[in-house]
Formats: structure tokens, C-alpha cells, sequence
């Protein structure tokens, strides 16, 4: 080989060392940061270049072409995954491209609670800011096909609780994790119900668990709640439950329960249809699942509320009306 050549050749390797030493001493400098925090969402599609570019554009003090070769010349170019993004001060170039390769993506959560209506569902996921917002005009059944459900109403069929997710995730996926949470639950539940319990399936043992949840809020009632029920049900009596009458008024209840309210016919009203409703009315909890389907043995078929959130239980009218007229006296209709 010709010295000219051997020459240009330990150049060219001279000039290489220079450059990947440059490039790593950056790729380990700190960044500044618009603000101790910078988020930024990273498209699903965008490459590397685009990514560096919105990285940018988003308050972070790094030179996009610069981050895009050391992503490149490390192999990491193609292996970034969308999704959204935190940074805090102290990132270098070389975390970042780590945190893209990696899909360390920040996350977000909404919360569901139990005794929630779907409209109430509907409004967490609406707003949101974190989620796509892919249910937005979509109707209730539309939203039943897209998880995949087989029931024709959406209340009760989503499990309360707090669902973390990747920032900018789809609505429509957290509300199939909690349809699927509800599922697992019921099912669940119905494989230990009390053989005896008055229920002919696990639907109906999510109606009734709804109607325990918006009847007490206090887990040593639950029991005792889901056994005047039950023992109605197993006689043929009306339940006569004030939160279905009121469900079936829906956003044009005005917050005060009247006596024509209990005399008017509709689906959801149990003072004048006896057995179940049609439908759950509200999401249930998982210790008003197990109410549902294991409730206590009692011979009571009345209760009324003390005032402090706990229930009086009788077996008998004469001594309900006694409760009544101890809890209760004065009270309009």
C-alpha cells in the first residue's frame, strides 16, 4: 500500500475517533430545559428526525440533527416508540434517545367510582386532557361494539377503580380495561354465590350489586342491605328501592325524591314492577359484588337510613314504621 494512501487512511480513522469523541462527549452533557419539566408526545410513524425535531420544539435545548445522528450511529435510530414523554433537568442527549428506545413513556390515570353512573364514566374519560379523545360523538351502543361488549346498555359493566395509562392512549382502551376488570370480577363472584341466593344469572347479580351500592356506602350494611333484597325477591315482593326509581328519571331528576315519583310507572321503577330492573344502575364495587351474591342470612325485609349513613333493619312493617317514625319523622314526600 502506498504511504499516500496509508497516510489518508489513519486520517480518515483520526478524524472518526474526533468525531464519535465529540459525539459522546455531547451525547453526556446535561440539557437545558424550557422548564423543570418538559413533556412532548411522539407521534406513532414518526421517525427518528421528527421526533428529534418535536423534542426540540417542545422546550428542550438540543440540536435535532445532533440527537438524531448519536440515535443513528448507536443503532437506536429505528427503534424508537411513540407515546409521551417527561424530562427533567439533568436529561443528556443519551437518556433521551435511551428513554425513546426504551417506550419509557409517562403516564397519566383516571379514576372510576363505585356508585357511578355511565354518564359520569363518560364525562371522566371526556375531560380527560390526557386521553384521545376517540369516544367523543360516539353513541353509548357505538361504544359497546367498540370494546367488544355483548350487552346492549353500558351501566354497571365497567369496574370502579384507578386506571393508569400512557399519556395520549385511547379512551376506548381504558374503558376495555375496565369492562374486562368487570367480567373477571363478576365472574369471579358468581362462582362463590350462595346456592341459595334468588338470582338467575351473573347479570342479574350485577343489578343487584348495583342496587346495594347506591343504597349504603357502609361496608358492614352491605351484607345486610343485599339480604332484604334478597329475601324479597325470594317471596315475590316488590323492592321498592329508591335509587331505581330515581335512575329512570336520569339527568332530568331534580335532586328531590316526591311521592308521584314512586307512583309513576317506569322500567326502573321497583315500587310499581316487582322483581329486578332491566338494568344495573350504577357501577358496583367488589365488596357490593360479594353482598350480591353471598348476603347475609337475616329474616329482614325493611330497612331504613339512621341519618349517619348506617340502616335500621326489621323484619316485620309494624316495626319498620317505628324506624321510620324514629329516623324519619317529619319527613315530606
Amino acid at each position: 500500500m502506498k504511504p499516500f494512501v496509508i497516510r489518508l487512511l489513519i486520517a480518515l480513522a483520526l478524524a472518526v475517533a474526533a468525531v464519535s469523541a465529540a459525539a459522546w462527549w455531547y451525547a453526556q452533557r446535561p440539557l437545558k430545559l424550557a422548564q423543570p419539566l418538559v413533556d412532548f408526545t411522539v407521534q406513532r410513524g414518526h421517525t427518528m428526525r421528527q421526533a428529534a425535531a418535536t423534542i426540540a420544539a417542545a422546550g428542550v435545548d438540543v440540536n435535532p440533527r445532533a440527537l438524531y445522528w448519536i440515535a443513528r450511529i448507536t443503532g437506536k435510530a429505528g427503534r424508537i416508540m411513540a407515546g409521551s414523554y417527561e424530562v427533567h433537568q439533568g436529561i443528556t442527549p443519551w437518556l433521551l434517545i435511551l428513554k425513546l428506545s426504551s417506550g419509557d413513556v409517562s403516564q397519566a390515570e383516571v379514576r372510576f367510582v363505585e356508585g357511578w353512573n355511565f354518564r359520569q364514566v363518560r364525562a371522566a374519560l371526556e375531560s380527560n386532557p390526557h386521553l384521545l379523545q376517540d369516544i367523543a360523538g360516539l353513541s353509548d351502543a357505538d361504544i359497546l361494539r367498540a370494546i367488544g361488549a355483548t350487552e346492549t346498555h353500558p351501566e354497571g359493566l365497567f369496574f370502579p377503580d384507578t386506571y393508569l395509562f400512557d399519556k395520549q392512549s385511547s379512551a376506548i382502551a381504558v374503558l376495555r380495561r375496565a369492562y374486562s376488570a368487570m367480567k373477571q370480577r363478576l365472574a369471579q363472584a358468581w362462582e362463590t354465590r350462595d346456592p341459595r341466593v334468588p338470582l338467575a344469572s351473573p347479570y342479574d347479580a350485577l343489578i343487584l350489586a348495583s342496587i346495594v351500592e347506591k343504597e349504603t356506602g357502609r361496608p358492614e350494611d352491605r351484607g345486610l342491605v343485599a339480604s332484604v333484597f334478597a329475601n324479597r325477591l325470594r317471596i315475590g315482593m316488590r323492592l321498592q328501592t329508591d335509587p331505581t326509581v330515581i335512575y329512570g328519571y336520569g339527568e332530568g331528576f331534580d335532586g328531590r325524591l316526591r311521592k308521584w315519583h314512586l307512583e309513576t310507572d317506569h322500567l326502573y321503577n321497583t315500587y310499581t314492577r316487582a322483581g329486578l330492573p332491566p338494568t344495573p344502575i350504577a357501577m358496583p364495587g367488589a365488596e357490593s359484588l360479594n353482598a350480591a351474591v353471598r348476603p347475609a342470612q337475616t329474616e329482614y325485609l325493611y330497612f331504613v337510613s339512621r341519618g349517619d349513613g348506617t340502616s335500621e333493619f326489621s323484619s316485620n312493617l309494624n316495626d319498620h314504621n317505628k324506624a321510620v317514625n324514629r329516623y324519619q319523622r317529619g319527613s315530606g314526600s
